[in-house]
């Protein structure tokens, strides 16, 4: 049973709370804590509903007579956080924005081990090899989400999914799409076990991504690079390499929007169609 936590009134930036939430602007910190900032109270109570362990809940003074606020703090100081309420320059300072949100979380990373993963039926899973872009990684979450793929693979030195920004990008779904990382060997290696069918988008694909049968099998999806692509080694590892058509002058696709065409594919016949208003 955990220890109730405790609720401090915090003004100053010098406070050593707060330089060490601030800290948590650099993987370094994030990484040795191992904890991430998520901003909003939708999100907030989003993570708590779902069992995310909250360190810290960090609230402007002037959201405390808010009743469901009130209650986020009451549930974090249940659960032995910590609660802090404080000025409005404090919390600009924490976020490094002008207009903040009102509420601010900080919750334990939660990593699944590569072995953990055995995808069956009709799994979907996305791998990323070397991804680099915050704003990227995040839509890429956000979409694994929205299409109701099972989680994503980090490949390689891949961005910080738990990054400030990953996290604003991703709008919530960081608390929904199970996370693993590996480096390329330990991919390689998980990869012969796998028995669905290893898809990947690469330049030398000689196939319309649109004439792939996905249906019948786990499939993961693999994606390269956002500059250099696949590598040789992970291209070999694909049961198929897809191109994705393109008519006009790009020569290439955003890589968020590129995995977003190929999820939508490959989960196209497990998202009916909907003649509801869509946003």
């Amino acid at each position: 049973m955990r220890t109730p936590g405790r609720v401090k009134e915090v003004t100053s930036l010098s406070n050593p709370l707060v330089k060490d939430i601030k800290a948590l602007a650099l993987k370094k910190y994030r990484d040795r804590e191992g904890v991430f900032m998520a901003e909003g109270l939708k999100l907030v109570l989003d993570a708590l509903d779902t069992g995310w362990a909250i360190r810290t809940l960090v609230y402007a003074k002037s959201a405390g007579g808010n009743t469901t606020v009130e209650r986020a703090a009451a549930r974090t100081v249940a659960a032995g956080g910590l609660v802090l309420q404080v000025s409005e320059k404090v919390l600009s300072a924490i976020t490094r924005r002008d207009n903040p949100q009102m509420v601010v979380g900080i919750f334990e990373q939660r990593w699944l081990p590569l072995h953990e993963i055995q995808p069956a039926g009709g799994d979907v899973w996305v791998a990323l090899d070397r991804v680099r872009d915050p704003g990227n990684l995040g839509t890429i979450i956000r979409t694994v989400d929205a299409v109701g793929a099972k989680g994503l693979m980090l490949v390689g030195e891949c961005t910080d999914p738990f990054s400030l920004e990953t996290v604003r990008a991703t709008m919530g779904s960081v608390f929904s799409v199970p996370l693993a990382r590996a480096d390329e060997s330990a991919f390689l290696s998980w990869r012969e076990g796998f028995s669905g069918l290893m898809v990947g988008t690469h330049l030398k694909g000689s196939v319309d991504y649109r004439n792939v049968d996905y249906s019948g099998t786990p499939v993961l999806l693999l994606m390269g690079n956002e500059q250099q692509g696949l590598p040789e080694k992970l291209a070999e590892a694909c049961d198929r390499l897809v191109r994705i058509p393109q008519a006009g002058r790009a020569d290439s696709l955003n890589l968020a929007v590129a995995t977003g065409v190929m999820l939508y594919e490959i989960r196209r016949t497990a998202l009916p169609a909907s003649h509801g208003p869509s946003s």
